[in-house]
Formats: structure tokens, sequence, C-alpha cells
């Protein structure tokens, strides 16, 4: 039976795929990249698959060249990648890292010269470590001023080149998978160790 109230995708609709840093890139301490939240939450005992963790990943840090052509191969017209925060400010706040914005310079010309569309996500979950350390992270007000500059910058250094920006990845996940669980662990800060069922998120 044919579905007559299909419709045709528009002009212009962006095929594509997606990523995240802590994922894919690797070189977790390349060129002077700071540890991230993901970082530290990988590396403790019991909390992944077999200890797994993305130090190396995917490799797209040093393998971002092979990785376009083969997202040209496959026709992709869009690639929606997020920044390390940690990659280009270490500390999280601080002094820039020239060479993590020199890492996205190339992986943004790199996608447009493929005619592939570059979609930025501003934060992929993996926050700074040291901000959390110095503050709880987004548990706290004092990270407005450092995600503002963070953003900044990268609006400034980007923004002739990149068209479509996402702010936060699945920003419910932070509170319902995170921060606000039973356990405190499924995924990083997992802070708020007394949480139960019943005053916070719980699937039980």
């Amino acid at each position: 039976m044919a579905d007559t109230a299909s419709r045709p995708f528009p002009d212009g609709f962006l095929w594509g795929a997606a990523s995240a840093a802590y994922q894919l890139e690797g070189g977790f301490d390349a060129d002077g990249k700071g540890p991230s939240i993901w970082d530290s939450f990988a590396k403790i005992p019991g909390n992944t698959f077999k200890g797994s963790n993305g130090d190396v990943a995917a490799d797209h840090y040093h393998r971002y060249a092979e990785d376009v052509a083969l997202m040209a191969e496959l026709g992709l017209k869009a690639y929606r990648f997020s920044v390390a925060w940690s990659r280009v400010f270490p500390a999280g706040r601080g002094e820039v890292n020239e060479a993590g914005l020199a890492f996205y310079d190339r992986l943004i010309d790199a996608l447009r010269a493929a005619g592939i569309e570059p979609v930025l996500t501003l934060y992929h979950w993996d926050l700074p470590q040291a901000l959390a350390d110095a503050y709880g992270g987004w548990e706290s007000r004092d990270i407005i001023a450092d995600f503002d500059r963070y953003c900044t910058t990268l609006f400034r250094r980007f923004g002739g080149r990149v068209r479509y920006w996402c702010t936060l990845n699945e920003m419910n996940h932070d509170i319902t998978h995170s921060t606000f669980t039973p356990t405190g662990k499924a995924t990083p800060p997992g802070t708020m160790p007394g949480c139960n069922p019943g005053n916070c998120f719980s699937t039980g």
C-alpha cells in the first residue's frame, strides 16, 4: 500500500551524521588539552565496560582528514561535531590553547572543502575537570562567565565559516542522568550522592 500522506524532504535538507568530541577525538592530552570530567570518570574502575575510555577513541584528532574523506564518500551533506571545551581552555578558563583552536580550524576547513556543512555543538557533556573541581561545574552560577567566554571565543574564531550552532547537547541529560540520579554514577559528574527515589529523578 502506498503511503499517500508522505511528503518529500524539502530542498536544502541536510543529510548528515553527528558525533561528540569525547566519543571520537582521542588525543586526550595532545597539544595542551586539559582533562574533562569524562576523562576522569571513565578511568574510575567499574564505571565503564571493561574499563574502556576515550583516550584514543577513533583517533579523530589525528585522522580527521581521513574521516572527512569517508564522509564525502558516503555523500554526507552535514556533520555535527562538538568542541572539547578543555581542548580550547585546558583549565576551563584562563589562557586559550591555540593548538586546540587550530585543530578545529583544520576540521572546519576540511569539511567545507568537501562540500559538507559544519554544525558545531558547543557542549556535549565534557566539562573541563578543573571547573568541576573549582566550583562544581554546572551546579554553580560561577560557570556562566566561563561558558560565556568559551562560547564567545568560538564564535569569533569560527563564526565566518560555521552557519549552524547547537548550544547544549541534550541538556536534559545532565539533569536526569548525571547530577540527579539515585546512584550518582550514571554519567559524570555523578554528584548528589544522597539523592534518593522521591527527591530527585529516578527510574525506580
